[in-house]
């Protein structure tokens, strides 16, 4: 069995030796360097933010097109602006390399890099322990490391601490280490980074008392926790906490296909309850980064535990099973107009697993694609976001699977009258619906998509 995390009591009172005193002295006044590894989803925004209040910061990643992007100006990330980006890069506030060599030049290192599954569905820390890895070979005294990746309860005294300790330097001491979760929702234009509440918990009091003064540079408000392992674990429950009420109306739309309910009706009516309820909404399944993910990191840390998350694991089943169900249901639906799934045309509409956005990580809609593909359809797609897709074939690390690659029809009126069935996956605002069911011979809408269109409603099969 592991040995249980230590409980400790919140301290934001440290006392400080020098080296912490005068890194958050560089911080305060904007001197600190930053170094931000991975700049993706997570890292970007962060980066060009910190650059905004004046600190330099310098972008690692392995990906060269996404240096080589970055020092031309080039925005690639659909929640930064372009010319807040450009800026910083006129500027020279923001450069980026795939050199680790540039780390014993910067104050503060904030990883945030991707945490996936491997393909038995469980943690896969290769990115960040290699990037651990490269930190501990330039580690310097006076240096503040933050994980921000969203990962297991634990990871960052577990994982990284030991490795960083390997240098002979001592955490809280002559470097200093905290956990502080991303809460990266793409596409919302409301919550961004400046205005999401910070969770922040460090390895030592001075550790937590450094990487809040950091945080609380750029970010309004931020909140000292006791441990990293209680911000880490706060993190995994809020994307569970997500995950299992989607998978509870998920089972909804099952259980009310079977019975002949139209779950919309059903939940349209349950939310109108002005307390006890928080509306959640079914669909193909789920995807980003964080929602299908997070939950198997948690399930599989509290195994170590000996304890069984079954509810949570039942719930994860659940959101990948909806897949399986689209393609069960458009088969059904052809087959009352005597057709059969297999060499059917079929159009998949919107592929990406959030609406408005060109982020296809871990989208439902791939696989429900790669499902139709298996089941011997003519599957093409529309998405105004993503022009080209490619389709692995085959289950998990099946050796015989390959790769069909799919590029975005236009939505024409052709286009609509020649599928067989057009399935719905992704409710874009680009999408003219009352165009798609007039023209589409069936239509199967797992988003309730089409919700306003009126006529001629009688092709429209919902989830």
């Amino acid at each position: 069995m592991a040995v249980a995390l230590k409980e400790r009591t919140l301290n934001t009172a440290a006392e400080l030796n020098g080296t912490a005193s005068t890194l958050k002295a560089k911080i305060l006044d904007k001197t600190a360097k930053v170094a931000v590894i991975g700049a993706g989803y997570v890292g970007l925004p962060l980066a060009v933010e910190k650059t905004k209040v004046g600190f330099s910061v310098v972008a690692i990643d392995q990906n060269e097109a996404r240096v080589e992007k970055l020092n031309r100006g080039e925005n690639y990330i659909f929640d930064v602006k372009d010319e807040e980006l450009a800026h910083a890069v006129k500027t020279g506030k923001l450069t980026a390399t795939g050199d680790f060599s540039v780390l014993p030049e910067t104050n503060v290192i904030i990883i945030c890099v991707p945490t996936p599954l491997t393909v038995n569905r469980e943690p896969d820390l290769r990115y960040i322990i290699n990037v651990t890895e490269q930190i501990a070979k330039h580690l310097q005294v006076g240096q503040l490391v933050c994980l921000e990746s969203t990962t297991y309860p634990g990871t960052t005294e577990e994982v990284i601490l030991p490795r960083l300790s390997q240098t002979g330097l001592k955490v809280g001491e002559d470097f200093f280490l905290a956990f502080s979760p991303e809460r990266v929702d793409p596409g919302n234009a409301r919550y961004t980074t400046k205005n999401t509440n910070k969770l922040v918990g460090g390895v030592t009091p001075a550790c937590l008392d450094v990487a809040t003064t950091f945080y609380s540079q750029t970010i309004l408000k931020v909140i000292p926790v006791s441990s990293p392992s209680v911000a880490e674990m706060a993190k995994v429950f809020e994307n569970t906490y997500r995950a299992v009420n989607i998978a509870l109306v998920n089972e909804m739309a099952l259980l009310c296909d079977r019975m002949g309910l139209d779950v919309w009706e059903v939940l349209d009516a349950a939310f109108t309850k002005p307390f006890g309820i928080q509306p959640f909404y079914p669909g193909p399944g789920v995807g980003g980064h964080c929602i299908p993910v997070d939950p198997f990191y948690l399930a599989w840390k509290a195994r170590e535990y000996d304890f069984s998350t079954r509810f949570i694991e039942v719930a994860g089943e659940v959101n990948l099973r909806m897949p399986y169900f689209v393609v069960e249901k458009a088969g059904r639906l052809l087959g009352m107009h005597r057709k059969s799934l297999r060499g059917a045309k079929v159009l998949v509409l919107g592929v990406t697993y959030k609406k408005d956005l060109p982020d296809v990580r871990e989208s439902p809609a791939i696989k429900v694609i790669q499902l139709l593909l298996m089941e011997g359809a003519e599957v093409s797609y529309h998405d105004p976001y993503v022009p080209e897709l490619s389709v692995t074939l085959g289950y998990g690390n099946y050796n015989n699977s390959k790769t069909v690659k799919l590029t975005s029809q236009p939505l024409t009126e052709e286009t609509l009258r020649n599928a067989d069935n057009v399935v719905i996956t992704t409710d874009h605002s680009l999408v003219d619906y009352q165009k798609v069911v007039d023209n589409a011979q069936l239509i199967l809408d797992t988003r309730n998509a089409t919700r306003n269109v009126q006529e001629n409603r009688e092709n429209v099969w919902k989830l």
